[in-house]
């Protein structure tokens, strides 16, 4: 069985972490086939992307008895883990992440990594790293320093509690929350909507949120005004404006 599976439905790829047995826990098979699987939604014409666990859970986190075997955890972050979470942010295309139950430790970075989050009503979201004495990583302290701002991400990160689903959604970790009955249709709803945008729109949009965590005003107005200037340039702002024009709903083809 993969570890990691990918499906596509249209133009969005569905990438399905594929270890049920063990909640979808990380290994270096699993790091691997996440990393072809995110070099596979490069493709153009994949235009969103949805990230989720099979079986009962996300992701949670690494696997402790390939941990236990691993000399250097550091270099396994930066060999295995870094390249994933980066190929998520340098991905010109939306990734939602699906998750339809626990996501702990790496897992909850990897969620986070992802542009939006869509949660089921039994899913969870547990920062185990300090239950084993550990640090958060995986990109995480970035990401969730960034959705929630440092006091609350430190004192929940410090503390190891459990967020259920409701509770990450009133703290704006995730956009929505959805029964679980209906998770995978509403999945499926959105990342087709996400699909339909005008895709180098969305992709630029990313990048410029991204470089303006890091820049300084002049530096981010520099790109927003080289990235504008190309996308005045696309198909999709030609039909954007005809479709304004002509009182209808735009067909963005993604170029």
């Amino acid at each position: 069985m993969p570890e990691v599976e990918t499906a596509r439905e249209g133009a969005v790829l569905t990438i399905t972490l594929n270890r049920p047995d063990v909640l979808n826990a990380l290994d270096a098979a699993t790091h691997a086939a996440l990393g072809g699987a995110l070099a596979e939604a490069r493709a153009a014409d994949v235009r969103a992307v949805v990230l989720t666990g099979a079986g009962r859970g996300f992701c949670v986190g690494q696997d402790l008895g390939e941990f236990e075997r691993t000399p250097d955890i550091g270099d396994a972050l930066r060999e295995r883990y870094h390249p994933n979470v980066r190929a998520i942010r340098t991905l010109e295309k939306p990734v939602i992440a699906a998750v339809n139950g626990p996501a702990a430790g790496a897992g909850l970075s990897l969620a986070c990594a992802c542009d939006v989050r869509i949660a089921a009503e039994s899913a969870s979201f547990v920062p185990a790293f300090v239950s084993i004495g550990l640090v958060p990583d995986a990109g995480g302290p970035y990401f969730i320093q960034r959705l929630l701002g440092t006091p609350r991400a430190f004192e929940w990160m410090a503390s190891g509690r459990r967020l259920s689903a409701a509770e990450a959604l009133a703290w704006g970790l995730v956009s929505e929350v959805v029964p679980d009955e209906v998770f995978a249709a509403r999945t499926a709803e959105l990342a087709a909507t996400w699909a339909a945008l005008p895709t180098l729109g969305v992709a630029w949009t990313k990048r410029l949120f991204d470089f303006a965590e890091r820049a300084s005003l002049d530096e981010t107005m520099a790109l927003e005004a080289e990235l504008q200037a190309r996308a005045t340039q696309t198909d999709d702002f030609r039909e954007g404006v005809a479709a304004f024009r002509e009182k209808r709903a735009p067909s963005f083809a993604g170029r």
